[in-house]
């Protein structure tokens, strides 16, 4: 019965640490926070259009689309995108 017990209290140690680990590497290596992107605004021109997408250069050099878009080339808008993201 000594035998069952100390298995049973190591599984609870095991368990116990590895949850503690796990909680301490989510909000060390990977923080809740880097979820929540932050928005961008810019005021761009449209370098194209085509078939309902309109397609716009960035500051942040990655091009971006516009679904439903029915403004020509040449046209100033302004749009907004999660930092980061393309």
């Amino acid at each position: 019965m000594d035998d069952d017990s100390d298995s049973k209290r190591n599984i609870i140690i095991f368990a116990v640490v590895a949850i503690g680990a796990g909680i301490i590497l989510s909000t060390v290596v990977f923080p809740f926070w880097n979820l929540i992107r932050e928005d961008t605004y810019e005021d761009v021109v449209i370098v194209s259009s085509f078939n309902g997408k309109c397609y716009v250069n960035t500051l942040d050099k990655i091009p971006k689309t516009i679904e439903n878009c029915t403004l020509e080339a040449d046209t100033p808008v302004k749009i907004k995108y999660g930092k980061g993201l393309a």
